[in-house]
């Protein structure tokens, strides 16, 4: 159920909230699904693959989790996977005299380092990008500690990683923090903000690596694909904050559903952000420094590859492109779409298919290895913090 507004508290509540300086105080943690510990893994998440992109988003706006007794369109988690499958399968059909044997690395003294480094960095990544929806809760207000955010994001990577769907976990997330927050539309505005931040950034990365080596920008398509989505990217990002900030056309998403809940989170997010100027800076600090630490996660993978060509500022140039394209609703994960971007990317620069394509496939273990630190806190529910205010709530 979605919880209460924190501004329906009582006067009564609100003086003993500022004469302790406390946040405003918690109810007892409802039981049931989201606090249980006993539920299979697995009967949890099956609720998250039945439902719609659409039907999420609701979930989401609403701070609500999925019934578990819903069976609702159980064939898109099988066909999303056939449509990965069938998208890796055309790759392979498509590179000549395939090599199987180059999908795995040459062994040497240093694989291993390469890969654990890569694996930690994914899992510092992961810890940043808690730190980022930590800055922007604080720039909308709130104040939550991180070990807490970091545990929900770790639960929500589980969700993502495992499920079809891109934004399951958030679901996950704003149905989990709101119970902290007491604030539905202000833990869904937070989530969307934080997603919306890596559309600023990773552009910004990409061009970066094509000004730090500027033979990068001669590779005919591979330049011109990362060029255009990036340039997309923004484009798309400045229509939606356009739209969100409008004084007329954000608000009239207010009463809407789906798609259009997006657009009416955008606008109190930025109207949160407008009101914290130097905390927006924080905001887009933690969000530079988890995607330029995934990309050195990135990196790593490559040099684990043995793939000298790929160095870091191709990784830079090249990556981001691929983090965009990877989040598209086709297949499982991003599996097909990853490997099929890098292959694009790289193979201009001397870098063979296959290694391209075990490449994507190292990097979607390292990140499924990596999500499987919140299978505990998935499995475990939710447990409330107590949020504090830094401002006052709004009516």
């Amino acid at each position: 159920m979605p919880t209460p507004r924190a501004g329906n508290a009582s006067p009564a509540h609100a003086q003993q909230t500022a004469q302790t300086g406390r946040g405003v105080e918690q109810s007892p943690a409802p039981t049931g699904r989201s606090g249980t510990t006993r539920r299979d893994v697995a009967d949890e998440l099956r609720p998250y693959s039945a439902l719609g992109v659409g039907e999420l988003t609701g979930l989401a706006e609403a701070a609500e989790e999925p019934e578990p007794a819903s069976k609702r369109r159980p064939w898109v988690l099988p066909i999303r996977i056939l449509i990965s499958l069938a998208m890796l399968a055309v790759l392979f059909w498509r590179i000549p005299d395939f090599e199987w044997s180059a999908l795995l690395p040459d062994w040497h003294g240093t694989t291993l380092v390469w890969l654990a480094g890569a694996l930690t960095f994914t899992l510092v990544a992961v810890v940043l990008s808690a730190l980022r929806w930590q800055q922007v809760l604080r720039a909308m207000g709130y104040r939550l500690a991180l070990p807490r955010l970091a545990t929900t994001y770790f639960a929500c990577q589980f969700v993502s990683n495992v499920l079809p769907t891109t934004i399951g976990g958030d679901v996950l997330r704003v149905s989990r923090i709101s119970r902290d927050t007491e604030d539905a539309a202000d833990a869904f505005a937070s989530v969307v903000i934080e997603r919306l931040t890596g559309w600023l950034v990773l552009p910004v990365i990409t061009f970066t690596g094509f000004a730090l080596n500027g033979g990068l920008r001669g590779l005919g398509d591979a330049s011109s694909l990362a060029a255009l989505v990036a340039v997309i990217t923004l484009a798309g990002l400045g229509l939606i904050l356009y739209t969100a900030d409008h004084p007329q056309l954000g608000g009239r998403f207010a009463s809407r559903e789906g798609w259009r809940r997006f657009v009416q989170a955008v606008h109190l997010g930025v109207g949160r952000l407008r009101q914290r100027p130097l905390a927006t800076l924080g905001v887009l600090g933690a969000g530079v420094a988890y995607q330029v630490v995934l990309c050195v996660a990135a990196w790593m993978a490559a040099e684990a590859m043995g793939m000298t060509d790929a160095g870091l500022t191709v990784i830079l140039a090249f990556y981001p492109a691929v983090l965009i394209l990877q989040v598209l609703p086709i297949g499982i994960s991003g599996l097909g779409i990853r490997e099929w971007a890098l292959v694009q990317f790289l193979h201009p620069i001397g870098v063979p298919a296959e290694q391209a394509v075990a490449l994507g496939l190292i990097l979607y273990l390292l990140n499924l290895g990596a999500s499987l630190v919140g299978a505990p806190a998935f499995a475990a529910g939710n447990r409330q913090a107590p949020a504090i205010r830094t401002r006052s709530p709004h009516p």
